[in-house]
């Protein structure tokens, strides 16, 4: 299930006329981007919760094909050429309208109508991230708790000045990591616990602290590539690193 229904006020620059994972990177919707990343790792059903401006997201997928093969148009309509896209055959998506203001809680409890399976993997539209799927699910069948998120240690955005008791500068790190880890979503729930979410809660506020309250919550840590791209600055390191002879570390997943 992929969280796709907020405003992204942070990167009005490209939000304005479309929902932030729609926003392209090398000439792709982020959206595209993390459907890959579990495409590439054998997950290929995905119910995209919408908010915002999601009619682009269902034009997106309506036209899919269109979007990602060269196409011949002639009286008789509109035809693929080659290759439909850099997806399997059975690829499923379903583009699930949860509501303009709805919070996180409350778009996944509208859309469990479309879950069918016992367990779901939750991420948000709006990062990236080399997680390795297969490691992930299996450290979460490992553990005795119900439900499991994902922790990395981000870079500090700043340089860091270390000194000693008297103010004297000792020595400085560029950008070190951050030794409090932060959840970047990638979460493991069972299906159930979607049936819980009524009333349109704030997923990371009520329901999530509830579980670690009761113990059942447990952490995966991701030592790998993450990028959030909550401001335009972001936006841009994002398409950088497309061009760039990395060429898109978050569709490399990361062995753990």
């Amino acid at each position: 299930m992929i969280l796709a229904g907020g405003l992204g006020t942070r990167m009005r620059e490209e939000t304005e006329f479309r929902p932030k994972p729609m926003v392209e990177v090398g000439g792709r919707p982020v959206l595209w981007h993390l459907m890959k990343i579990f495409s590439d790792q054998g997950l290929n059903r995905f119910v995209v919760c919408t908010g915002y401006k999601g009619e682009a997201i269902k034009q997106y997928f309506k036209d899919f094909d269109a979007y990602n093969s060269d196409i011949k148009i002639t009286a008789h309509g509109v035809h693929s050429l080659g290759e439909k896209s850099d997806f399997p055959d059975n690829l499923e998506v379903i583009v699930a309208d949860t509501g303009q203001k709805t919070n996180t809680g409350g778009r996944l409890h509208a859309a469990r109508k479309y879950v069918d399976t016992d367990k779901v993997i939750v991420v948000y539209g709006d990062g990236l991230a080399n997680v390795n799927v297969a490691s992930l699910l299996q450290f979460h069948d490992r553990r005795e708790e119900v439900s499991t998120i994902t922790t990395t240690k981000p870079r500090n955005r700043f340089g860091v000045v270390n000194t000693d008791t008297n103010n004297k500068v000792q020595s400085f790190s560029e950008k070190p990591l951050l030794t409090t880890p932060i959840n970047i979503g990638f979460y493991v729930f069972p299906s159930s616990f979607l049936d819980d979410l009524s009333g349109d809660p704030v997923l990371e506020q009520g329901p999530i602290t509830s579980l670690a309250d009761d113990g059942q919550l447990a952490a995966f840590e991701h030592e790998g590539f993450w990028e959030p791209m909550d401001t335009y600055r972001e936006y841009l390191y994002l398409n950088a690193l497309w061009d760039s002879e990395s060429k898109a570390p978050w569709l490399v997943p990361h062995s753990k």
